[in-house]
């Protein structure tokens, strides 16, 4: 090869050289982009030089802790601005519920004083309207929140097949690319930036296949994409419970499975669902067992009494059945209708699975922490009594079939004052106007453990605003951690594939030095041919 040759295999090489790191230079603020490194190598000719190639600066490893990590992070952050939201609810100290349960008793007592004073009547309707009001104010926020978050869900499953049908679609060009013996970096930096905008997300699994494509993973093994092909999640209307919705698996033949809410344990699909079925649900049915529990034990003496006109007292309070639900699997014809007992000790705050076999018959389960429930089947009356519920059973159940009872997950909600009328209030136990002693009775009912037979209103609504206060504090520690974490990661990521515009700089320097010298090869290459050449 001759010395002409030579430079200008520098000259090649240097202008090469020089547009990786130009462009690594202009490209040092993209979202997504890594660091590209020309590569120099002898020449196969034997003498001169050549790029052998433009590899970008890509660590595998690092690149997957850091999107689980951005995954934990995101979900961990979704959690927490939803926690956040029903923390500063309940935390409204002017109108918490623990000071209007306060007042309305307070009122009470000033009832027992003069049972025959209209005004304290009127007092008492008043402060129960308000107490009945907040109650729903609340309970209908938490309602709306879970249609939220189920809406959330909806957009987020939209999201992920956008993801994944972009990432598939990168996936052909890049095996094609791969095909024809060249890479493109580009085309593999936007595979990168969308597995990262998809770990945000939920969290996947990555693995690289032999002709460059990408398979990625949910945590259960089920591929979201494999190859050239993506495959589709959607969301539907539980099967158990219809005030939920779930996710399901659409596979190539286009069967759909669906998918239990602990595949998604990252990503803000994730946070959202753990949210829902923890915060929200326990929530929902913590001032649920409230309402309920007041209801019970002030409608149970009001009926105990008698009113200002000497009539028997009747219901105050109001509050919805509890909800029942068969699943759609079923194969019997069976329903449920639930109402409760007067045992109001025997309430708690969760949702029950009632199952029939034909070994077992009916059984019943908590949901929360999947006990056993005792319940108690009359074959006469075709009902099952369990946990402060009746549960009338009409038509036939199959053996597998089986039905969601929520006591308290929208009493709330639906908590009402039954009249505006004072003198309906059942004061006393005998006809006389001034007789107080149900009065008395149902002052006690602030200080008595009416709810679940272990605690009283106060203690209860205070539980669930420390557990709800906690939770959050708990969640806001574990982004801190979590956010750390990612930050060291990125730090760690961008010290191999970020671009460093210092060294760039420098870069630049050295290779227009390199191609000024190459060009000088050939300046004096040419000097020798034109001395050759003026010899003759």
């Amino acid at each position: 090869m001759s010395i002409i040759s030579i430079g200008v295999s520098g000259l090649t090489a240097a202008q090469i050289a020089l547009s990786t790191s130009s462009s690594n230079t202009t490209n040092a603020y993209t979202t997504g982009y890594t660091l590209q490194v020309a590569n120099f190598s002898e020449a196969t000719a034997g003498s001169g030089v050549q790029i052998a190639s433009v590899d970008r600066q890509y660590n595998q490893f690092v690149t997957s802790q850091l999107n689980s990590s951005v995954s934990a992070e995101s979900a961990l952050s979704t959690y927490q601005t939803e926690v956040d939201q029903i923390d500063s609810l309940l935390a409204d100290g002017d109108a918490s519920l623990d000071t209007l349960m306060q007042s309305f008793f307070s009122s009470l007592q000033t009832l027992a004083s003069d049972a025959s004073d209209t005004a304290a009547r009127e007092e008492v309707i008043g402060a129960a309207q308000t107490l009945t009001s907040q109650f729903t104010q609340l309970g209908s926020y938490l309602d709306d929140m879970a249609d939220d978050v189920n809406s959330q869900i909806d957009d987020q499953v939209t999201q992920v097949n956008d993801l994944t049908e972009q990432i598939a679609d990168l996936n052909k060009k890049i095996s094609l690319t791969s095909a024809l013996g060249t890479t493109s970096n580009t085309l593999l930096d936007q595979r990168d930036l969308l597995v990262s905008q998809l770990s945000e997300l939920v969290d996947v699994d990555v693995s690289t296949q032999d002709n460059g494509s990408y398979t990625v993973s949910l945590s259960n093994g089920l591929a979201l994409v494999s190859g050239n092909n993506s495959f589709d999640l959607q969301t539907g209307v539980s099967a158990s419970d219809p005030t939920q919705s779930v996710v399901t698996y659409v596979d190539a033949a286009g069967h759909t499975t669906v998918l239990d809410d602990s595949v998604f344990e990252g990503g803000s699909l994730g946070g959202l669902m753990d949210f829902r079925d923890n915060s929200l649900t326990d929530a929902q049915n913590q001032l649920g067992i409230l309402a309920v529990s007041l209801t019970q034990a002030f409608n149970s003496l009001q009926t105990a009494g008698v009113d200002l006109n000497g009539d028997t007292g009747s219901a105050l309070f109001s509050v919805a059945a509890p909800s029942t639900y068969g699943d759609t699997g079923n194969t019997g014809d069976a329903t449920l209708s639930a109402t409760f007992t007067d045992d109001v000790s025997a309430l708690s705050a969760t949702d029950y699975t009632v199952k029939y076999s034909d070994s077992d018959g009916y059984t019943v389960t908590r949901n929360d922490t999947g006990a056993s429930v005792t319940a108690t089947y009359d074959s006469d009356n075709n009902t099952l009594t369990f946990a402060g519920m009746s549960v009338a059973i009409s038509g036939t159940a199959n053996s597998g079939d089986s039905f969601l009872v929520l006591p308290t997950r929208n009493a709330a909600s639906s908590f009402t004052t039954l009249t505006t009328d004072g003198s309906l209030i059942a004061a006393g136990t005998s006809t006389g106007a001034s007789d107080n002693s149900n009065a008395l009775a149902m002052l006690n009912l602030q200080t008595s453990s009416i709810v679940g037979g272990s605690k009283t209103l106060s203690q209860t609504y205070s539980a669930l605003v420390s557990d709800v206060g906690s939770t959050a504090s708990k969640i806001a520690g574990q982004l801190q951690t979590q956010s750390s974490l990612t930050e060291q990661l990125t730090t760690l990521q961008q010290s191999e594939s970020g671009v460093n515009l210092d060294e760039e700089a420098a870069n630049l320097i050295v290779y227009q030095q390199y191609y000024q010298a190459c060009a000088k090869v050939v300046e004096v290459g040419t000097s020798l041919l034109d001395t050759i050449l003026d010899i003759n």
